[in-house]
């Protein structure tokens, strides 16, 4: 009986072991300095941006511009290889321009918020500087049958006129984003809805940073035990403690001043720090403008050895 129950032991373990291995599509994990994610898989000669997975890294997603488009892609990690990339279907056939980024993934893997922009607001015809102005909401998405179904737009408070970006999912199912609606502050503010069930949400809330330029909060991790903000063109991180966020401290990267930096993430398992950046071109402002989007990847140490 001993000798059985040694060998079942040393099954389990054996197969826990190997079921825990995450792979990054075979890359080397990367150092303190950052590395291009997946080069011509994830980072290709289109402009790609904001890289996330899901909680127990067998999916993963970002965003392309294609054909004036932002389309989010996947691949799922399936008897130990990772997909081909494809892109998922978010608007009916009859919208052919859309805009569908900075995705977000629930703990269970089965909702996906993003920033979406209403194709009722605009035609087919939308130039790329028109589109990229209109006020962009949050949706969502959910996963049926192993498929991603056409998405919709979050009520409840969450989507409004204004604009609403950087949609962050924590792990109770509340929501973190960005959104100039009219407040007290003034501006763009970071905002929580506290998840109630059933796809609903109390009113969104405005979150209050020790900020001294303006950084708002990109990412938050599961749990809110941190946020990263963006401000200045640079990445900070900031800790809830004592019921209070503290000050933002700056992420120690080699930030290049032609680079905008965004879509700040990080990996579940808390080693690696992944991000955005995007080129413009020196003429054209905005969106309409950015020749080159790139994905990054680093060891998560220099974000919590900066604490």
């Amino acid at each position: 009986m001993n000798k059985h129950l040694l060998i079942l032991l040393i099954t389990v373990t054996f197969f826990s072991c190997k079921n825990s291995t995450t792979s990054y599509f075979d890359q080397d994990p990367p150092s303190t300095v950052p590395e291009l994610f997946a080069p011509e898989i994830v980072n290709t000669e289109n402009v790609e941006l904001n890289m996330v997975f899901n909680n127990d890294n067998t999916e993963m997603f970002f965003s392309r511009i294609v054909d004036s488009s932002f389309v989010i892609h996947h691949s799922e990690f399936i008897n130990g290889k990772w997909s081909d990339i494809k892109p998922i279907k978010m608007y009916g056939d009859n919208v052919l321009v859309s805009v569908a980024c900075d995705p977000t993934i629930t703990k269970d893997g089965k909702t996906m918020y993003f920033l979406g922009v209403d194709p009722k607001l605009y035609n087919n015809d939308v130039t790329r500087e028109e589109l990229y102005t209109i006020p962009p909401d949050i949706y969502k998405t959910e996963k049926v049958n192993g498929k991603w179904q056409l998405a919709s737009k979050v009520d409840f408070s969450v989507s409004t006129e204004y604009f609403e970006t950087y949609p962050v999912v924590t792990a109770d199912g509340s929501l973190y984003f960005r959104s100039n609606r009219p407040n007290n502050k003034g501006g763009m503010q970071t905002y929580r809805a506290q998840y109630l069930g059933n796809g609903k949400f109390e009113t969104p809330v405005i979150i209050n940073i020790k900020s001294e330029n303006k950084e708002l909060i990109t990412y938050v991790s599961p749990d809110e035990r941190y946020a990263i903000t963006n401000g200045n063109g640079k990445f900070q991180i900031t800790f809830y403690e004592n019921g209070k966020w503290t000050k933002p401290k700056e992420v120690p990267l080699k930030y290049e001043s032609n680079w905008r930096y965004y879509c700040p993430y990080m990996s579940s398992d808390e080693k690696y720090f992944i991000y955005s950046r995007r080129y413009n071109n020196p003429n054209r402002k905005g969106w309409a403008g950015v020749e080159k989007g790139e994905v990054y990847w680093v060891d998560a140490k220099i974000l919590f050895d900066s604490k």
